[in-house]
């Protein structure tokens, strides 16, 4: 079996790395996720370049990317949960703008289940250990 069939659909590595790079020129102008980014990014193309090979490992299966985003995520205390939707929502907008409607709906609902993931991580894994845990 060929790499290409391996693949969640169809994109190209090209199509991966510039939804990449407009959606983070949308977050460095974002109002709320802007800031945090900015605390934590010093060098884009290196993050840019990460993220991209993040993409290319989940949709390609390109096996190119071994990081932890949970831990990383988790690690800031000032990544918060009510975050991800403002991230998933400014990532529709560039899968819209950039993609055909068939591969955009595709990587959005990839999108989405990955974000809920990191959502919910994130508010389970910060809350107290003596309390109830919390419901979504």
């Amino acid at each position: 079996m060929s790499d290409a069939n391996l693949a969640r659909f169809e994109i190209s590595a090209a199509q991966i790395d510039r939804v990449v790079a407009v959606f983070y020129g949308a977050v460095r102008k974002d109002a709320v996720l802007g800031p945090v980014f900015a605390n934590h990014v010093k060098d884009w193309p290196e993050h840019e370049e990460k993220i991209a090979a993040f993409w290319r490992n989940a949709i390609l299966r390109e096996r190119c990317y071994s990081g932890n985003p949970m831990r990383v995520h988790v690690s800031r205390p000032d990544v918060k949960a009510d975050h991800f939707p403002i991230w998933l929502g400014l990532f529709h907008d560039v899968l819209q703008q950039e993609l055909p409607e068939h591969t955009a709906r595709q990587w959005r609902a990839l999108a989405d289940r990955i974000g809920e993931g990191f959502r919910t991580g994130i508010t389970s894994m910060r809350q107290p250990k003596d309390e109830p845990p919390k419901l979504f």
